[in-house]
């Protein structure tokens, strides 16, 4: 929206920026005096997007007047919040962009310019945000083919060859202490790398130009031809779409990107300048809030929404102050501060609210430990986790390639409109509405688990913990062995040599680092502790499942640069294996099959699962228990093992002091790493660059395609709304209880052989391996349509028994709840639905509002709603209809099998009372649960998407 548009109420606090005419801004100080004085920073970025974008309509002036008195309206007030730009990761992204390249064709279609049609705020997508391992360490070397130059060819096809990588010699620096011998294969050195597509990044022993890694192009390549569709669609939006940036394949995932690459911090767009701010489809969209950017994780409707020029709604936060003191001890990691503050904050009671840290001890947390911290706030609920901007947050942008004249009218921006912190003056704290106090000096290294990532251990108590839980009796920590099993020793034969398992040994050591590619230091640690293991004489045992998948190529940078990616491979083969979500999602490749033999022979633990006891830890604590090899092991008194002499190595023997870190980060960490990463996120790489996608200004569908369908939301669309039309004579069809889940209504895993969607898909001739997920499948409404209510555990009051299920009423015949709703609209008959309680619990998904539509349910009646979801309905044009209170369907005597019909007034205005009637005589009254003057509107048009294409109109 334009921030200096006339019907805007504040105009008279635009100012100039040291009087400089392009450099304008709204002066929200001056708003409020005292009132605006102890606002929390958080708050304070609240109000200005309500000043900014206050039109009187869907933000008014009273919206913003409600934030300014924080104090006394938290937790009772709805307030619009827009977003000064959209986050999409690919799943999410699909049917954003579908939805946008189907409101071109319905905007031509009714004589209005569809290239009118784009995103109303930026809007960054990244396409690959979540990756599966196909290959992994020396497997490459026998594994089948992927793409044998064919990407689109099915995986079933591709016959096995041996990968031939072509020798790259170092061609030789001064001082290199790489075995730099150009015979070596770069499986046994660890220097050279399969020649694929000249793709380069830095030698690991001496810097100079090489190849990606043989197992990140593997799997890149897999991932290429298994969304080759996808990304062609993608990339036409790229090109079609003002506002939409689409960052290339093989760069990273969704929110490390958002931090490194697309962060603003200060929007400076038609000469205003004005906080940058976030809403994202993921829930790691938090960690932004530690560069001082206010976001948070939303779903799909909320993201097209904004996309669309709506605003989120939230109810006025509660904001919790998380005072920080004192100064980590050393062997502590940012994995420590974020766990110890995550209990405490979880013990607090933070859900639904903000949290903003200040205190002496903020100052001394890097902008990779806040980030860090930031990340995690889902886990102890916070809706987000905020650290305003302060001058540890200026030095690192200026590190990060920042220019001077951008960081200087930034500072004064934010100092202009007290958004910036003041690390020496506690007199200007703000108030808040709680204060938690943590003293970072009492926090001592941890690792969470075994089971559940809120179980955390002192690595001081592992041992015992662990043994412990061999006699607990299962549940949330425990296995309950059997005491004369638990000291079983199983020995197994692997690669020429012989080793013993036992209960506590490690398989499995991934280094995975989404939250903490962000934080050189904890990953550096991790290096510097695989340099000095292996100077030491230390390795790993073969037979471990070792990987290292880096949330971005930043890390794998750094950790070259540094030259301690090298020693990580020596080590163990913790080598990169590729960029986004892999062990920590299930992705990993299997355990070697004489290990899996062994672990069942003695029943160590059920197949594979082949592990049951798992832990979250630091990078540097990662590679440690990897080299001791069991997590049996107690640090202090136990050595890692045994150098060649003879002598016992300890922990603290290999531990890379908080020096050492500093150092190393001084050295490599520079702002000209980050101006390479960005370069390479801009030039793409080859397989995208080269990527053929239309140029047309309507997407041309494929009437092939199982992936990317024109949906229907558009086929009735005309340029002006029609009158409210009444609901008449719908049959029901499903009737529900209780706690209704987002997943009984779209469910998002593994598509069922015997579904509706199954049956859709092998029509269209694929096998079921070729299936994959709804979640993989959200750009085909045919599809998610068939999906909708498929949960096996959904519970019909027709059925009696969780299926997937629905009764034909005039009929009588049970059938799949689409093939049901399709008879049913073949016969021109309505739909609604009758629910009880909170119906839309869980997850925020778009399609449980769209999927319904879509089988033509043209109402909900339940006696509660969850309030996002219920929105969701509001937005896709089904009307949510509540029972009075005390009443339900039971209450009123109604089986579900009646006819019912109901009528909108023309003036329809929220929490109005309607009278449903029924076949049977029998007439109730319900309430029309719209919470405001927009929803009503947005109703009248048939939802969001209707009522911003006849604004395109």
């Amino acid at each position: 929206m334009d921030p200096a548009r006339p019907e805007c109420p504040f105009q008279y606090l635009i100012e100039t920026l040291n009087d400089n005419p392009e450099k304008k801004f709204y002066n929200i100080a001056k708003l409020g005096g005292t009132k605006y004085d102890i606002l929390p920073y958080s708050i304070r970025v609240l109000l200005e997007t309500a000043v900014r974008n206050c039109d009187g309509f869907l933000v008014k002036k009273e919206d913003a007047m409600n934030i300014l008195d924080w104090k006394t309206k938290q937790n009772n007030v709805e307030v619009p919040f827009y977003p000064a730009r959209v986050l999409l990761q690919d799943f999410t992204g699909i049917p954003a962009m579908v939805d946008f390249a189907a409101m071109r064709e319905a905007v031509k279609n009714l004589g209005g310019d569809p290239m009118k049609v784009h995103p109303a705020c930026p809007t960054d997508l990244t396409v690959d945000h979540s990756l599966q391992i196909d290959f992994s360490k020396c497997a490459i070397q026998n594994a089948p083919n992927p793409g044998g130059g064919d990407l689109q060819r099915p995986l079933a096809k591709i016959s096995p060859h041996k990968a031939q990588p072509r020798k790259v010699p170092c061609r030789g620096q001064t001082g290199c202490k790489g075995p730099c011998d150009a015979g070596e294969s770069s499986r046994n050195s660890g220097k050279f790398s399969a020649q694929i597509e000249n793709t380069p990044i830095l030698c690991p022993f001496h810097l100079q130009p090489v190849p990606e890694p043989e197992t990140v192009l593997k799997n890149q390549e897999v991932e290429f031809g298994r969304n080759r569709e996808r990304l062609q669609f993608f990339k036409w939006g790229s090109k079609v779409f003002r506002n939409v940036a689409v960052i290339p394949p093989g760069t990273g995932m969704a929110h490390q990107m958002n931090l490194e690459y697309l962060s603003r911090v200060v929007f400076e767009i038609k000469d205003f300048l004005y906080p940058d701010s976030v809403v994202g489809t993921d829930s790691h969209t938090t960690m932004v809030n530690g560069l001082g950017i206010l976001g948070w994780g939303v779903g799909g409707i909320e993201t097209e929404a904004v996309m669309l020029g709506m605003p989120v709604a939230l109810t006025l936060p509660e904001v919790v102050g998380c005072e920080l003191t004192g100064l980590a001890s050393p062997l502590a990691t940012s994995i420590d501060v974020v766990l110890s503050i995550t209990k405490q904050l979880r013990q607090a009671g933070v859900a639904g609210k903000f949290v903003e840290f200040f205190g002496t001890g903020v100052s001394q947390l890097s902008v990779a430990d806040r980030t860090t911290i930031a990340n995690m706030c889902p886990e102890y609920g916070a809706i987000l986790s905020f650290f305003p901007v302060d001058n540890v947050t200026l030095k690192h942008l200026k590190h990060t390639g920042f220019d001077k004249a951008k960081l200087e009218s930034m500072e004064a921006y934010l100092k202009a409109v007290k958004l910036f912190r003041n690390n020496q003056i506690s007199s200007e704290e703000p108030e808040y509405t709680q204060i938690i106090q943590i003293d970072l000096s009492s926090i001592t290294p941890y690792v969470s688990g075994p089971k559940r990532p809120q179980d955390r251990v002192a690595i001081t108590n592992m041992k015992s913990d662990f043994q412990a839980c061999l006699n607990e009796k299962i549940g949330f920590k425990g296995f309950q062995i059997a005491t004369e099993k638990q000291n079983d020793i199983v020995p197994v034969e692997y690669e020429g040599n012989e080793y013993r398992l036992s209960h506590g040994s490690v398989v499995i050591a991934a280094v995975i680092s989404c939250t903490n590619n962000c934080n050189p230091s904890v990953m550096l640690a991790a290096g510097l502790l695989a340099r000095k293991a292996v100077e030491a004489g230390l390795m790993v045992k073969p037979y471990i499942r070792t990987s290292l998948s880096p949330g971005s190529g930043m890390v794998t940078h750094y950790l070259s640069s540094s030259g301690v990616l090298p020693y990580l491979s020596k080590l163990g083969k913790f080598e990169v294996v590729g960029y986004g979500c892999s062990t920590c999602v299930g992705n990993t490749a299997p355990l070697p099959e004489a290990i899996r033999n062994a672990i069942k022979q003695k029943c160590i633990c059920r197949l594979c699962d082949c592990v049951r006891a798992n832990y979250l830890a630091s990078p540097p604590l990662v590679v440690a228990y990897a080299i001791a090899g069991t997590v049996n092991i107690d640090f202090q008194t136990e050595p890692l093992g045994i150098d060649p002499n003879g002598k016992n190595i300890y922990l603290h023997d290999v531990w890379p002091t908080r020096e050492e870190l500093q150092q190393v980060e001084e050295e490599y960490v520079i702002s000209s790493m980050f101006k390479e990463l960005k370069e390479k996120m801009e030039k793409g790489n080859k397989r995208w660059n080269f990527l053929e996608a239309p140029e047309s200004v309507l997407f041309p569908w494929d009437l092939k395609s199982t992936y990317i369908r024109c949906p229907s939301f558009f086929d009735k669309l005309a340029k002006e709304p029609v009158s409210l039309q009444p609901i008449e004579n719908a049959h029901v069809l499903l009737y529900l209880g209780d706690s209704v889940t987002t997943d009984h209504i779209s469910p998002a895993g593994s598509i069922a052989r015997n579904s509706a969607a199954a049956k859709y898909l092998t029509n269209k001739g694929l096998t079921p391996r070729e299936f994959n997920s709804y979640g993989a499948r959200r750009g085909n409404d045919a599809v998610m349509t068939r999906g909708t209510f498929a949960n096996i555990k959904l519970l019909n009051k027709f059925i009696g028994k969780p299926a997937p299920k629905t009764v034909h009423l005039p009929s009588g015949q049970m059938l799949d709840v689409f093939e049901a709703a399709e008879l049913y609209q073949k016969e021109g008959i309505p739909l609604i639905i009758l629910a009880g309680k909170k119906y839309g619990l869980g997850s925020s998904r778009d399609w449980t509002a769209k999927g319904p539509f879509l089988l033509g349910v043209k109402a909900v009646i339940a006696e509660s709603y969850e309030k996002i979801h219920k929105g969701h309905l509001i937005g896709i044009g089904i009307a949510p209809l509540q029972f009075l209170p005390g009443e339900n369907a039971n209450v009123l005597g109604l089986t579900g099998k009646e006819q019912f019909s109901v009528s909108f007034p023309q003036e329809l205005f929220p929490g109005i009372t309607l009278d449903i009637k029924t076949n049977t005589g029998k007439v109730f009254s319900v309430i029309a649960s719209f919470e405001n003057n927009v929803e009503t509107t947005i109703y009248k048009h048939g939802g969001i998407l209707n009522y911003v294409a006849r604004r395109f109109l």
